[in-house]
């Protein structure tokens, strides 16, 4: 009689093929002697090769074999280059039959098949207790010996599986495997550790083999059956010292996952700094991972899988919003985090370098429009530039117009002050205005270091939550932004107007001016109400905006003003900072004022370089086929503009002439008025400087276009950044208020039946909701919020009726 022989410590399990069912049997252990040992030097492992030898008591009495006998005379195994079909034989799918399907990508079930479903398909009734239809494809292994299974006893027959199964049985049968060259099936394999192959006992040998990684691998496959043939011993020495890693990286995955766990439960005061959990490299190399897969922006499979395994060890969902979610939990992120800043990968501070060089700026300013002359004597050969500014110093070739009343007029917050406006009435009635432009060309040249951060910035982005200037923000501030009461350089344009809004005359000048006033759109709006006779010129200025929008709209321009909303948000990082939201009217006086402004100055710059061959970023955007006409039936202000808004084409830009601007009704225009917050804009500035130096433009057309791609794309981030922030503060501000609370809304169109676009007045909000009957565009609606999430973007009203 052939046994089976099981290593345990020092001791083996023998049983016979006469042997009762595994689940039935009770061991009886015998002493062996000498074990001879397969070594791995380098993995400093010795496995014992059982050697049994001499008699021994069985289930059956006393017995002699060894355990290589066993393999070749009870067995019968063949070698590797056996024809498969002489050990694998196809069975036939029956009713009563025990199998074992793949539900999915990650279950594989036990079942009894219960009757064909049609051609193809059999239903089978699972160890769930699930009836269901499968395909024969998804038949993993046919359990040997049973024809009419009792689908109540699969769970009984699972558990007592589970309970046998030892994986280190698998080694002894790899070791006699090898040396002989065999090849084995599961049944075959059931004989060799088991001693027999019933039921349970070859399904044993199938989990067995379909679970092991290191020491079996499958040489071919026939239906749900499979032939295993043993790994060489470099195989299982690489396969062992991947499990031990693999087990190694378990435990660490274990204590980080007792990290999270431990930071969640904290208070949200008590939870670990960010930097804490960048001490440690392979904490750190963790937590990048999560975060990355947080923010969509994993840079590798392994990144991925990393974060994988850390969602499903936390019991969470392998989704970016998981993530973030728990990395909020822990305190990593702020309960606001901004994940589109993290996203884009939008650059929040400066290179060192960078910071030198401005500061250097500052120290050492330099105007190279200015012509500056030592009072008094020559300056000598060899005397340094520099030691000019330590001396008296005559400013020539800038226009002094530092006796003009000049106002800056912009929101509240603004951290620097790019234009600023003066005006006046000329002796034969004609208002002649004067658009003042910071000049920060003349500290910053083109190619410097200062400029190239620029350019990769391309914009300063304004957030409800903070600030990113385009240039480093002392420089910006102490070295570029126009102040009040101190003289600042300038570029100047110039311009009269005809009685009707259009140009007479302009012109375009280096200056010096002197500001005057730094007001609010809200105090320049008061002024005007007020309308002070010592403060004319501001009202010549809104005089002066009123025939513009008149002019403008003769020659077909849009009107797109609408509500504003701007956010600031004191202590973002709390989980509840405060927000302090308001909204302002484009249409409000003060904003109208400035914005005319500095569309004209747009159109006269674009006249100055057209009429001196300027290579220029021109703007333009093609009329649309629709007249202002065709919207005259709706109301003025937000319900227009919306319906303007959604006919207009896309804007368009030249770099060696002037374009038609068909929204502003202009035949030409040039951005110019921000040359400290745009890029495009400074671009500008360089090139019309140097026209007034006398000196070639700095950049050709075809360069002006390489970068203006280049700026552009920057610029569409910003926007995208700016739009989604401020849609999700607004949101939060929502989302707080009482849940009684009532909004206006205005109703802006009809999408589909009576599901309207709603603007909501109080906050400046576009949303969708659905409308009673009799409803009307431009109507007026009560709404309550009956949800709003910010972080999905998502707002729910419900009409009050």
């Amino acid at each position: 009689m052939a046994m089976a022989v099981r290593a345990v410590n020092t001791c083996s399990i023998f049983r016979s093929t006469a042997s009762p069912p595994l689940y039935s049997f009770r061991c009886r252990l015998h002493h062996f002697g000498p074990l001879t040992c397969r070594s791995y030097p380098n993995l400093r492992l010795h496995f014992p090769i059982c050697r049994p030898y001499g008699y021994f008591l069985s289930h059956g009495g006393v017995q002699s074999c060894s355990a290589h006998s066993l393999v070749e005379s009870r067995m019968g195994l063949t070698s590797s280059g056996q024809l498969l079909e002489d050990k694998l034989k196809n069975q036939v799918l029956q009713k009563g039959l025990l199998l074992e399907f793949k539900k999915d990508s990650e279950r594989v079930l036990l079942a009894v098949a219960q009757k064909a479903d049609g051609k193809k398909n059999w239903m089978v009734f699972d160890q769930n207790g699930v009836t269901s239809s499968i395909k024969r494809q998804q038949v993993t292994f046919i359990v040997p010996g049973i024809d009419n299974f009792d689908h109540t006893e699969i769970s009984d027959f699972i558990q007592k599986a589970q309970d046998n199964l030892d994986p280190t049985l698998l080694e002894f049968a790899w070791n006699e495997l090898l040396e002989t060259n065999k090849s084995v099936t599961a049944e075959e394999l059931a004989e060799m550790i088991f001693g027999c192959a019933e039921p349970l006992e070859s399904y044993c040998a199938h989990l067995l083999l379909s679970k092991d990684e290191i020491y079996f691998t499958v040489l071919e496959k026939k239906g749900c059956y499979s032939l295993y043939g043993p790994r060489s011993t470099v195989q299982v020495e690489e396969l062992l010292r991947w499990k031990l890693a693999k087990e190694a990286a378990e435990q660490e995955l274990q204590k980080f996952v007792q990290l999270l766990t431990s930071a969640k439960s904290m208070p949200s005061h008590s939870k670990p700094p960010k930097s804490s959990w960048k001490v440690e490299e392979k904490i750190q190399h963790k937590i990048e991972a999560l975060e990355a897969y947080a923010i969509d922006a994993c840079t590798s499979d392994d990144q991925k899988k990393t974060a994988g395994m850390i969602l499903r060890a936390m019991g969470l969902a392998k989704t970016a919003s998981s993530a973030v979610n728990l990395l909020v939990d822990i305190g990593y992120f702020p309960v606001h985090v901004n994940l589109d800043l993290l996203k884009l990968n939008i650059r929040v501070d400066y290179p060192d370098e960078v910071i030198v060089a401005a500061e250097n700026l500052l120290s050492e300013p330099f105007d190279p429009d200015a012509r500056y002359v030592k009072i008094g004597e020559q300056l000598k050969i060899g005397e340094q530039l520099s030691d000019i500014f330590t001396k008296a110093l005559s400013k020539v070739d800038r226009k002094d117009l530092t006796h003009l009343k000049v106002y800056a007029i912009d929101v509240d917050e603004a951290d620097e002050l790019d234009d600023a406006l003066s005006g006046t009435r000329l002796l034969d009635g004609r208002i002649k205005v004067w658009i003042h432009v910071a000049d920060p060309t003349s500290l910053v040249q083109p190619g410097s270091i200062v400029d190239r951060e620029a350019m990769k910035r391309g914009t300063s982005i304004f957030l409800p939550t903070a600030t990113y200037p385009m240039f480093p923000e002392k420089l910006a501030m102490e070295g570029m932004s126009l102040k009040q009461g101190e003289v600042c350089n300038a570029v100047t344009v110039s311009v009269v107007l005809h009685s009707d809004g259009s140009i007479a005359e302009y012109s375009v000048d280096n200056s010096i001016i002197k500001p005057t006033y730094m007001l609010t759109y809200e105090s320049a709006s008061e002024l005007l109400h007020l309308n002070l006779e010592e403060e004319a010129e501001l009202k010549i200025l809104s005089e002066a905006a009123a025939l513009r929008l008149r002019w403008r709209r003769s020659q077909g321009a849009f009107d797109t003003s609408t509500l504003e909303t701007r956010i600031k948000v004191a202590n973002p990082d709390d989980p509840g900072p405060l927000i302090n939201l308001y909204v302002e009217d484009q249409a409000d006086p003060a904003m109208r004022l400035v914005t005319e402004m500095m569309i004209l100055c747009g159109e006269a710059i674009a006249t100055y370089g057209s009429c001196n061959n300027i290579p220029l970023p021109y703007r333009g955007q093609p009329q649309s086929n629709v007249h202002t006409s065709a919207f005259a039936h709706l109301p003025e202000g937000p319900v227009r503009s919306s319906a303007v808004v959604k006919i207009l084409r896309g804007a368009e830009m030249d770099f060696r002439k002037p374009i038609r601007h068909g929204v502003l009704g202009l035949p030409g225009y040039v951005q110019f008025t921000s040359p400290i917050r745009r890029y495009m804009d400074l671009l500008a500035h360089y090139q019309v400087k140097a026209f007034l130096r006398g000196d070639s433009p700095p950049f050709s057309a075809g360069q002006l276009e390489g970068m203006a791609s280049v700026v552009n794309m920057h610029v569409r981030l910003a926007k995208r950044l700016c739009s989604s922030s401020l849609r999700y503060w607004i949101l939060e501000f929502i989302r707080r208020q009482p849940k009684e609370k009532k909004f206006r809304a205005l109703v802006l169109r009809f999408i589909k039946d009576r599901i309207a676009a709603l603007l909501l007045m109080e906050v400046g909000f576009q949303a969708s909701g659905w409308v009673s009957v009799g409803t009307q565009i431009g109507d007026e609606v009560e709404v309550k919020v009956e949800e709003a999430h910010p972080r999905d973007d998502a707002l729910s009203l419900k009409e009050v009726t």
